[in-house]
């Protein structure tokens, strides 16, 4: 079940925390990354954001994460975890196809690191289209994806 949670609550910013943590090392590790940001953000980072957040759950656990940001035109997927538990069993496909039909817009933007191939093919699967790459200041390659609608 896919629930819009509210992250400024103390338990619900503690728990995507803690599933934020336990995805993105899988993610640095296949970047290669020392310093990656997403496992730099606290608990108060994510209670005090200015994005929307929709939880996965299975019973009352949190098994994946969407955090989104709206814009005058489009929407930019920010963030998307899943506990890697669960991985591999198409809960990020019907997080990402969650947000595409509960919001209508122009686009959809989504990002990750370039060598993040299992997020890239998911994202292609799902008919995004990349539009560009950037180095970070972090040191990280990242690529954007669009994903064009109205």
């Amino acid at each position: 079940m896919i629930l819009k949670i509210d992250h400024k609550s103390n338990i619900n910013s503690i728990k995507v925390f803690e599933l934020f943590q336990s995805s993105y090392i899988v993610e640095a590790r296949i970047l290669n990354a020392i310093n990656f940001p997403p496992l730099q953000r606290s608990v108060y980072d994510i209670r005090n954001s200015n994005t929307i957040f929709y939880s996965y759950l299975i019973k009352e656990l949190f098994v994946s994460v969407i955090e989104i940001k709206k814009h005058k035109n489009y929407i930019h997927i920010q963030s998307l975890a899943v506990h890697p538990h669960f991985f591999r069993n198409g809960i990020a496909s019907k997080m990402i196809d969650f947000i595409i039909s509960s919001y209508k817009t122009k686009y959809f933007t989504i990002e990750t690191g370039v060598d993040n191939y299992p997020a890239r093919n998911l994202y292609e699967k799902l008919n995004f289209l990349e539009v560009k790459q950037w180095d970070t200041s972090h040191g990280i390659r990242k690529v954007q994806y669009k994903l064009n609608f109205l």
